[in-house]
């Protein structure tokens, strides 16, 4: 028999407002009631789980080192299973309690139904299907020379079985690439990626089958091309010009901005090579040119940090969002958005996360501070306690008295 459990009088932000003190109940993963209290639990607040809605969560998990290209290539699948979940669950200790993988397979497909079948606890995970062309980004993070490499598809047809391979093990939407990219080996990032026509393909087959498509990109030309083609959302943007802005706004499409990951990069905070950090610094230049406009403009940027667990920690969510309001000239309340209500509709699940609700799943974070007043007050050292999936992961939760 599942209990009930609750807080109660805790000052409460739903994921698009101040409630004011709040009696906040759940049953398993349930939130059964969310209403007024005539007291007051000072000191701390709620609000509910992020959403990070651009992650790789196939890297080394472990407390040793490990190099960060080499170790995919040399771990057998089913040990970099157990780094997946870790990873996962990092993450969900640090207030993230759903990630997208974007580009993902059958490893992070069997963690996410481990986690949502209750065999092992765990955070919500919804995993993109890359569709990618050889010597493209997705391809390009195995050396070139390497013999084993992962799925690519060079003609309409091989992006349309790609893409139905993907709907056959359960993904749940696709990723492309417009351009090249930063950590990629030997490429451009202003490289185009895929011919239209393979594009066009991916996302009409996509579209068909129900599944939304990301789409990494880099420059002007590889906004453009996504625009053409109808992409849901856009990862990174760096060329975000002006006379896109309209278009992005009109079909309110997202963007994922990964701010700390290429900042880090660039400024050689994580050991990359020369060509990588060269890159990263053309990367951070053009954003920084862009971005602020953008944000100011209206721009959909929604919470998405490309966070691996190497050059962005699973834990390093609520430094992006700070970030993001720095960058975009936010409110605190606009910033909270972009990383709960806003961030569970482009990943699709509006009705089940991203706002706590009577209905709602039982994912949520208790704080200490404010942060739809302060967002400097979404900070990892001020996290009380999570909840994912209406079970306590991290901290102890507050009572009165």
């Amino acid at each position: 028999m599942t209990t009930t459990d609750s807080i109660r009088g805790i000052p409460l932000w739903d994921g698009h407002a101040y409630r004011g003190a709040s009696s906040l109940e759940w049953s398993g993963d349930r939130i059964e009631a969310v209403e007024s209290h005539d007291e007051l639990l000072d000191g701390y607040s709620v609000i509910p789980g992020l959403i990070d809605t651009h992650v790789h969560l196939g890297a080394y998990s472990g407390s040793g080192r490990a190099d960060w290209s080499s170790w995919p290539l040399i771990t057998p699948w089913e040990e970099q299973v157990f780094h997946i979940a870790n990873n996962a669950q990092k993450a969900a200790r640090a207030g993230v309690t759903t990630l997208r993988d974007l580009s993902g397979d059958e490893r992070q497909l069997a963690v996410k139904r481990a986690f949502d079948e209750g065999i092992q606890q765990g955070p919500r995970i919804l995993v993109h299907g890359a569709v990618g062309m050889t010597a493209g980004h997705g391809d390009l993070f195995i050396p070139p020379h390497y013999p084993h490499r992962g799925r690519t598809a060079d003609s309409p047809d091989e992006c349309r079985k790609l893409v139905r391979e993907y709907a056959r093990m359960g993904a749940d939407g696709i990723k492309i690439f417009t351009t090249g990219g930063v950590l990629s080996m030997g490429d451009k990032v202003g490289w185009r990626n895929q011919t239209l026509d393979e594009i066009r393909a991916t996302i009409d087959e996509a579209h068909a089958l129900s599944m939304p498509v990301a789409a990494h990109s880099h420059s002007a030309e590889g906004n453009e091309i996504a625009l053409s083609v109808g992409v849901d959302s856009i990862e990174h943007g760096t060329g975000l010009e002006s006379d896109q802005w309209d278009r992005l706004i009109e079909r309110n499409i997202s963007v994922a901005p990964t701010l700390l990951i290429n900042d880090a990069i660039a400024d050689g905070r994580v050991a990359v090579g020369e060509e990588a950090q060269a890159k990263a610094k053309d990367v951070v230049a053009y954003r920084d040119s862009l971005f602020g406009d953008a944000g100011r403009a209206g721009i959909r940027f929604v919470l998405g940090t490309d966070a691996n667990g190497v050059f962005v920690q699973f834990g390093d969510q609520m430094e992006e969002v700070r970030l993001m309001a720095r960058m975009f000239g936010w409110t605190a309340e606009r910033a909270l958005r972009a990383a709960t209500s806003d961030a569970a509709d482009v990943v699709r699940m509006s009705d089940r996360i991203g706002s706590l609700a009577p209905g709602h799943g039982a994912d949520f974070v208790v704080l200490r501070g404010r942060p739809w007043e302060d967002i400097e007050d979404l900070r990892l050292e001020n996290i009380v306690a999570v909840v994912s999936r209406g079970r306590l992961v991290h901290g102890e939760l507050p009572t009165a008295g």
